[in-house]
């Protein structure tokens, strides 16, 4: 059996190829957009097309939705298969997501329920997971020198989303549509365990931002308010909460603890914070979730339900994690056994403070929370169900 991976460097995707072969399927690599960022629809479609005159593939792979694959595939009648690791994914507004080839796998259940209608035959439930064997080979092979550099009280790896938030670049909007915003903001920030951004998007609120937003002028979302509405809520609105909660939680527990961050962004907002500069994600990145006390976890609040690949990392690096609460949390990790979880700033002293002072029960919930996901939060395990299900729908 052999399938097309195709590829645009996306972190998960040798952990995937590795499951694919653990299974006894050979993997043809397409590679071409990892050195040509430029590439368009149509040479995604000629590259894609001679390989699929020359070989008999089971099916097309790739992270995320590309509709340039999708339309190749039904056209040449070849099963599409994707799996979502992002939110928002803009291209899943294209039309091409109804293709009959597709099969979708969104890791968010609030996604899925959102998609699902547009192809109801085609789109699935699947969350992520991670490689924990790469990881433990990671962290067996650490030096003494390693445990010192990365160990943390309390640490925090990645973006704090300034260098990529489309929201403050916006020019030229009213005080009120202004002053609205903020306001959906910083309510919010105060709600964990769901996401009501896109409710409150008004129709108002659209027309103003249509003339000033490029992005809302996209083939894929031009005219169409539902789409509109949703790229602003996960694409500008969640970028600028992302970068405003991150920055406060972080600066709230550098008032009282040790806190370490790992990251490329502009660190200028944070305030007794120990800045570093971002680790590598294979070979460093393991090292700092097994040798911090406390794992931070902020999800995104575009992912509305669902877990962050973050999560599962961290556990699978048998690191204790403390992550904001999501409303999947429960049927994937039971929460204060196997991850400890907050729903305020307030619960997030409290409990990084317990923690600290309390290094058996910090340790006991590590090593549940790393066991749970041996078991049952695998690439292997993922990969299994997504071929059992497409194979019964084939």
């Amino acid at each position: 059996m052999e399938i097309l991976f195709y590829r645009y460097n996306s972190i998960c995707e040798p952990d995937i190829i590795f499951a694919f072969k653990k299974l006894g399927i050979d993997v043809v690599e397409e590679t071409t957009q990892i050195t040509q960022k430029d590439i368009n629809g149509s040479q995604i479609v000629d590259r894609v097309a001679d390989l699929l005159k020359k070989h008999r593939f089971m099916f097309v792979f790739s992270l995320n939705f590309f509709p340039a694959l999708s339309e190749i595939c039904e056209l040449m009648h070849v099963p599409y298969i994707s799996w979502t690791v992002d939110v928002p994914v803009q291209e899943l507004f294209s039309d091409s997501l109804k293709n009959k080839c597709n099969r979708v796998f969104m890791f968010d259940r609030s996604q899925y329920n959102y998609f699902k209608e547009r192809n109801s035959e085609g789109i699935f439930y699947l969350p992520l997971a991670t490689n924990v064997s790469r990881w433990q080979s990671v962290i067996r092979a650490e030096k003494v020198s390693d445990r010192e550099r990365f160990h943390s009280d309390i640490s925090f790896v990645g973006s704090l989303y300034n260098e990529k938030n489309p929201y403050r670049k916006i020019k030229g909007l009213d005080d009120y549509t202004k002053g609205y915003l903020q306001g959906v903001i910083e309510a919010q920030l105060q709600v964990y365990g769901a996401n009501f951004t896109e409710m409150v998007v008004t129709d108002e609120i659209i027309k103003k931002l249509e003339p000033i937003v490029p992005d809302m002028h996209q083939p894929l979302c031009e005219g169409d308010v539902k789409s509109q509405k949703y790229l602003i809520a996960h694409s500008f609105l969640g970028s600028e909460l992302a970068q405003v909660e991150r920055i406060r939680l972080l600066n709230a527990l550098a008032k009282y603890y040790s806190v370490d961050i790992y990251t490329f962004s502009n660190t200028d907002e944070l305030s007794n914070v120990k800045v570093h500069d971002g680790v590598k994600t294979l070979t460093e990145m393991p090292l700092v979730f097994a040798n911090s006390c406390i794992n931070m976890n902020i999800t995104m609040r575009p992912i509305a339900t669902g877990l962050s690949l973050r999560l599962y990392d961290v556990c699978g690096c048998g690191g204790f994690l403390l992550t904001n609460w999501q409303e999947e949390l429960p049927e994937l990790y039971e929460p204060g056994v196997e991850v400890e979880y907050f729903t305020s700033e307030e619960e997030l002293l409290e409990k990084a403070g317990y923690y600290l002072d309390n290094d058996d029960a910090r340790n006991k919930i590590a090593n549940a929370g790393y066991l749970r996901t041996v078991n049952e939060h695998t690439y292997d395990r993922r990969i299994a169900e997504m071929i059992r299900v497409v194979s019964g729908t084939l």
